[in-house]
């Protein structure tokens, strides 16, 4: 049972108390199409100077605007100007993912003695829930005050898993911080993990490499992996390697030095334990000393993967910007990697009759 996620609800509600005065102006517009034909939506969410815009194609977030120190707005998300780009996408730009974010080992669990198979799309790994994750499905989106709630049904056996899963995510904007607060529920034993896949760049989409912002993260600990990306089921303190980021660090400083899962994920690639996980709590946080911008993470999750792009492939994004090698950065709020697979992880089993819930705060600042 994902018993963390109730912990911290009251934190959360007294957190999020003062804010529920603030009025976001929300507007719904069509953003293309889907290959059927179906239409695919986008929701503008605007507090002051602050703007997101979510589409209904995997509950993605296709832009931030956000000023820095002299108060010149940029958008601070890569991705595509229509949903055409996001069909095309293989990188997960902005989506919510899932059933299963991060790796399963060759792409099998065993639940309740029975295994289940399920696609590879990473070598002998699935990765992100398959091919046709929840990234790649069209949600049903709905304006709700300060934001936007979408809904999204995965059916019994789909990718694999077991137990239709009915799946709601609300992205709200008050003042400087977006929410995203994720909810499921099942109707057989499943495995679940959901997280958003944004890539981040606080200089601005399309600037280029991002080895001179900062970063700090929240964690003493470490998931180390294997070869594959496969966890190797330990956890390993961060002090005295290049995955100290327990004050504010440049990202490229340590990038390339001479370290296995360095090697393995070429650059870093690698889900964090967060301190007092469980709990709703600050995780982490980057720095751009050049723009002034800075973004924190706030989050029940126990982990954080951080991943720099480092197999970004100059995908062309907005206003014909190419998207190239360690040119973002994703902060991905979720459990452990291929945690079916290992029992000593915390679960991430949910079970008819129970509420998964969860939430994530990205909150904008300017020094």
């Amino acid at each position: 049972m994902l018993r963390s996620r109730f912990l911290a609800l009251p934190l959360v509600l007294f957190v999020y108390a003062s804010f529920c005065y603030s009025m976001t102006n929300v507007k719904k517009e069509e953003f293309g199409k889907m290959p059927d034909g179906r239409p695919v939506e986008i929701f503008s969410l605007k507090d002051g100077a602050i703007e997101a815009r979510i589409t209904t194609y995997g509950a993605r977030l296709v832009s931030l605007l956000a000023p820095d120190r002299q108060g010149k707005t940029a958008d601070i998300v890569l991705g595509f100007e229509s949903a055409d780009g996001y069909l095309k996408d293989t990188s997960s730009f902005g989506a919510i993912v899932g059933r299963y974010a991060g790796r399963i080992a060759n792409g099998t669990f065993t639940l309740d003695g029975h295994a289940y198979q399920l696609p590879k799309n990473d070598g002998n790994n699935t990765l992100h829930g398959g091919p046709e994750n929840f990234g790649k499905q069209l949600w049903t989106g709905k304006e709700i005050p300060n934001g936007v709630k979408l809904t999204y049904v995965s059916q019994d056996g789909e990718a694999g898993f077991p137990g239709t899963l009915t799946t709601t995510v609300r992205y709200t904007l008050s003042g400087h911080d977006l929410k995203i607060e994720y909810n499921a529920t099942t109707d057989k034993n499943t495995v679940l993990n959901l997280t958003n896949h944004t890539y981040w760049n606080l200089a601005g989409e399309g600037t280029g490499e991002i080895l001179k912002q900062q970063v700090k993260i929240n964690a003493a600990q470490v998931v180390p992996v294997n070869a594959g990306l496969i966890p190797t089921g330990q956890v390993d303190p961060v002090a005295g390697t290049p995955f100290d980021f327990r004050k504010l660090t440049p990202i490229g400083k340590n990038i390339d030095t001479t370290n296995d899962q360095l090697k393995y994920g070429i650059g870093y690639d690698i889900s964090y334990v967060l301190d007092n996980s469980g709990k709703f709590v600050y995780a982490a946080e980057a720095y751009d000393p050049a723009s002034g911008r800075g973004l924190e993470v706030l989050t029940d999750q126990p982990a954080m993967h951080f991943y720099t792009g480092n197999h970004m492939d100059g995908a062309i994004g907005k206003g014909g910007h190419k998207y190239a090698f360690r040119n973002a950065y994703c902060f991905e709020a979720q459990h452990y990697p291929d945690s079916p697979n290992e029992p000593k992880f915390p679960t991430t089993e949910l079970k008819p009759g129970e509420k998964f819930h969860s939430v994530t705060v990205y909150r904008f600042t300017t020094h």
